[in-house]
């Protein structure tokens, strides 16, 4: 754990995007798997090194996304615009994931789509509302885990809640086909 936190530490960014680049890819490696009840790709093997490259850039647009929400979290505290018992342990972890996921949750999302439809050369925005849902139902709670825990653990955390909802995901569509 030791090296694992002095990695992070050390190289906050470059963390930030192996992690999601290699965890967020393998959720979508689960999810198609899933999908196909045997062991698939999501797209062929080009797009999908396309893939962990947009899932690493998310990695840096999420690192920069958690830092930037909890100074605004913070000043809303200090400014008294939100009660004082949600500025300390589970409090402040459950506004600063709410305020997270309200506020940048959504824009996240649909910048990780155009990620997609430009490797994908696809256009649209077809299944937006079921994926900005998981806002509520899995990631308001998920962050509010990790941002309880100290500060160079969320976003390996965060990386591994995606290969999570990649499971669930994929698993939720397998029993939407039987």
């Amino acid at each position: 754990m030791d090296s694992y936190r002095l990695w992070v530490q050390t190289h906050p960014f470059l963390s930030a995007a192996i992690q999601f680049g290699l965890l967020g890819t393998l959720g979508e490696l689960v999810a198609a798997s899933l999908r196909a009840r045997r062991p698939a790709l999501p797209c062929p093997p080009l797009p999908l090194l396309a893939k962990v490259l947009a899932w690493a850039l998310l990695g840096l647009v999420i690192k920069g996304g958690f830092i930037g929400m909890k100074g605004f979290t913070r000043a809303l505290l200090d400014h008294h615009l939100l009660p004082a018992i949600l500025g300390t342990g589970l409090g402040w972890a459950f506004a600063l994931s709410t305020l997270t996921n309200v506020f940048f949750g959504p824009q996240m999302m649909l910048f990780h789509r155009l990620e997609d439809n430009l490797i994908l050369g696809q256009r649209g925005f077809e299944g937006m509302a079921p994926a900005l849902k998981t806002l509520v139902w899995f990631w308001i709670p998920a962050h509010t885990l990790t941002f309880s825990l100290p500060v160079d653990f969320q976003i390996g955390l965060a990386a591994l809640w995606s290969l999570a909802l990649g499971f669930i995901l994929g698993l939720a569509k397998l029993r939407s086909k039987a």
